[in-house]
């Protein structure tokens, strides 16, 4: 990998994480306190999505 590439990858990353942090601040304010809850069950295959089946369930 060269340094024009290493430059790249860098700033994507970046653009990456501002990306995730906006995305994070909608979770917040569309399900508070439980925002955290949902990202890792999600994560974790325990919420089922459309065309999906769920491992767990979440309460």
């Amino acid at each position: 990998m060269n340094r024009e590439q290493a430059l790249q990858l860098a700033k994507e990353i970046i653009q990456l994480d501002l990306l995730r942090d906006e995305l994070w601040e909608q979770l917040i304010a569309m399900s508070g306190s439980r925002a955290h809850e949902i990202l890792r069950s999600v994560q974790n295959g325990c919420i089922e999505l459309p065309n999906e089946h769920n491992v767990c369930k979440v309460s």
